[in-house]
C-alpha cells in the first residue's frame, strides 16, 4: 500500500497528499420567460444536481448516522512486544533493498511486461494469493498477530520466495497486520486477536525476481453489523475500481468509481495511501489515487499495478506511531482495506492475486 504527500509516495511511505479538488456548486437561478409579459413570471431550475456544499453535508450526516450505530466497544490498540526478525535461507533470492535500512525511492518507471514477465507475475501473485488465503484461516480469537507472521513467513520461504516487507526500509516483519482502527502497516506483535476484531493482512512475496502484492480484511469472531458493512463495501469499492481498468483507460476513473460507491454509504476514502506499480520493483509509478482526482495518465496493455482502497467508518485523518509504520485513524474508528495486483489487457484487467 502507499501514502502520499506534496509529492506522492507509495506503499510503505508515510507522507501527506495535498491535492486540489474542484467543488461542485450548482446554480439555482430564476429565469424569466422572454416571450411572456402577462405579469406572471416563470422560474426554471437550471441546476439538477446538489451543490458541493449540500453533498458534503449529506455525506457528513450519513457518516454520523453510521458512527452512531451501536458497535462493540474496543480497547484502543497499543504497542506490544515485537519479536526478532525471522531468518531467510541463503539460497532464496532477495530483493536489492534488503541490504539497506533506507526507504527506497519510488521508481518512476512504469512496469510493462512481455509474455515472460507476465508469466513470472502470475506465479508470484498466485503464491501471494494462496498465502493470504492461508493466513485468513488463522484468524480467530486468542491468536496473536506475531503467530500469523510466523506462519506466513514459513509458507513463503517453503515456496522458495522472499517475504517482500521484511527489511523494506527497516520494516521488521514479513507481513503487515492491521487491526481495527489501524489503517495499514501494522507490525505483528504479541497482541491477541479479540472476538469482534477485524484485521487486514497484507502479503507480498518476491518470487524469481517479481513481487506479487495483495491484502484482505478478515472478520474475527462475532463482528458488529456496522463494521461488517464497512468491510463489505470496501471490497465492493475495490471491485468497482478494477472494473474500469483496461488498455487506454484513465487512471483517475479508479478514484472516481471508488468514491462514488463509498459515498453512498457515508464512508470516508483515505487519501494518504495509494496503490502503485509493481513487478520487478516493489513500488513504482503509476501511483493509484483512490479518491476523486485529476491525475493525468492512461493505462497500457501489459502493465501491472495495485489498487488498494482504505475506507473508514469515521474520520479519514490519521496518526502514526513512533515506529514510523503503524498508522491509525485519528478518532479510533474502524478502517478496512482490500488489495489486488492487476494486469491490464486490451479489453479489461486480469486480477493476478485472485485464487
Amino acid at each position: 500500500m502507499a501514502s502520499v504527500a506534496a509529492s506522492i509516495s507509495s506503499c510503505f511511505h508515510g507522507e501527506n497528499l495535498s491535492s486540489s479538488r474542484s467543488s461542485l456548486f450548482s446554480t439555482f437561478s430564476p429565469v424569466i420567460s422572454g416571450n411572456s409579459f402577462d405579469g406572471r413570471k416563470r422560474f426554471m431550475v437550471l441546476a439538477k444536481r446538489l451543490s458541493g456544499l449540500e453533498e458534503a453535508i449529506r455525506i457528513r450526516r450519513e457518516r454520523e448516522q453510521r458512527t452512531s450505530t451501536p458497535t462493540k466497544r474496543r480497547t484502543p490498540l497499543r504497542r506490544l512486544k515485537v519479536s526478532p526478525r525471522l531468518p531467510v535461507p541463503d539460497h532464496i533470492q532477495k530483493p536489492p533493498y534488503v541490504s539497506s535500512k533506507l526507504l527506497p525511492e519510488i521508481s518512476s518507471e512504469h512496469q510493462i511486461h512481455d509474455e515472460e514477465g507476465i508469466a513470472h507475475m502470475r506465479a508470484a501473485c498466485q503464491l501471494a494469493a494462496r498465502v493470504l488465503e492461508y493466513a485468513g484461516t488463522l484468524v480467530r480469537p486468542s491468536v496473536t498477530t506475531n503467530e500469523i507472521d510466523k506462519a506466513v513467513h514459513q509458507m513463503i520461504i517453503d515456496n522458495g520466495a522472499y517475504p517482500s516487507p521484511l527489511g523494506y526500509g527497516g520494516f521488521p516483519k514479513s507481513v503487515c497486520t492491521s487491526v481495527n482502527e489501524c489503517m495499514c502497516h501494522g507490525i505483528p506483535d504479541s497482541r491477541q486477536l479479540q472476538d469482534g476484531d477485524i484485521i487486514n493482512i497484507d502479503v507480498t512475496v518476491y518470487l524469481n525476481g517479481y513481487h506479487g502484492d495483495t491484502s484482505k480484511t478478515f472478520l474475527c469472531g462475532n463482528v458488529d453489523e456496522a463494521t461488517k458493512r464497512l468491510v463489505k463495501v470496501t471490497e465492493e469499492c475495490l471491485e468497482r475500481g478494477i472494473a474500469v481498468c483496461k488498455d487506454g483507460a484513465l487512471f483517475r476513473k479508479i478514484g472516481k468509481r471508488i468514491s462514488e460507491h463509498a459515498e453512498k454509504f457515508g464512508y470516508g476514502v483515505v487519501e494518504r495511501f495509494v496503490g502503485h506499480g509493481v513487478g520487478t520493483v516493489f513500488h513504482s509509478e503509476p501511483l493509484i489515487i483512490h479518491h476523486r482526482n485529476e491525475k493525468p495518465g492512461s493505462m497500457v496493455k501489459g502493465q501491472t499495478f495495485t489498487i488498494e482502497p482504505i475506507l473508514t467508518l469515521g474520520t479519514t485523518e490519521c496518526i502514526t506511531w513512533e515506529d514510523n509504520w503503524t498508522t491509525l485513524t485519528k478518532d479510533g474508528s474502524p478502517a478496512a482495506q482490500f488489495e489486488h495486483t492487476i494486469l491490464i489487457t486490451a479489453t479489461g484487467a486480469e486480477i493476478l492475486t485472485k485464487c
